[in-house]
């Protein structure tokens, strides 16, 4: 159990990491906070930060969704693990990531919105859905210019695709869908944006 623990406290520090509030300060001395959306996530630093650092700040987001669980999710099974098969130790350590990234304890709480971190911890636990997932979104994405509305489809497709691929694996499933549910809660004042037609594009 302890192990479980510590795993899971670690996890959700390196979720917690403010990859965009650091590289807004060191490469362009902003809070980006008070720039574009004020959201401390890829899209936002995409906007305000240009898409190079965009592009560095995903990448970062995503490892840190990714590594805790490719690191602590096999070593919290080779010690107990609470008798959790190594996937489901995974999901817990994944979602204590994720938590990390949208409420980081380093920002009194407020970050980005867990899309980046999620596809980190998805890349690591469920590869081929997520790729199909992504390839998805990106379109989307690639179609309409919002990021959100890409967002929004992947975390409706996701847990679709994942029991496609893993039927058997119930707390899996269950998981991935309340990860989707919220998403798109966090997602609302998009949605509202979308509706109305003043939701902002990735780029003009």
């Amino acid at each position: 159990m302890f192990i479980v623990i510590i795993s899971i406290l670690a996890a959700y520090l390196i979720g917690s990491i403010p990859t965009s509030y650091i590289v807004g300060k060191l490469a362009r001395g902003i809070d980006l906070r008070e720039h574009g959306s004020g959201n401390l996530g890829a899209t936002n630093a995409f906007r305000a930060l240009g898409w190079k650092i965009g592009v560095f700040v995903l990448i970062c987001d995503v490892l840190k969704g990714a590594i805790p669980v490719l690191v602590f999710s096999g070593i919290a099974a080779e010690r107990g693990g609470l008798g959790l098969a190594k996937h489901n130790i995974g999901l817990l350590i994944g979602l204590a990531a994720i938590m990390g990234h949208i409420f980081t304890i380093f920002m009194k709480f407020r970050g980005g919105k867990g899309v980046a971190a999620s596809m980190g911890v998805f890349l690591a636990l469920a590869p081929i859905p997520f790729l199909i997932t992504f390839a998805v979104s990106a379109l989307i994405i690639g179609v309409t210019r919002y990021v959100s509305a890409g967002s929004i489809i992947g975390s409706i497709l996701l847990p679709i695709m994942v029991y496609i691929f893993y039927p058997d694996r119930v707390f899996f499933i269950i998981f991935t869908i309340v990860l989707g549910i919220l998403v798109i809660v966090r997602h609302r004042s998009n949605i509202v944006r979308l509706l109305k037609g003043q939701e902002h594009k990735l780029f003009p």
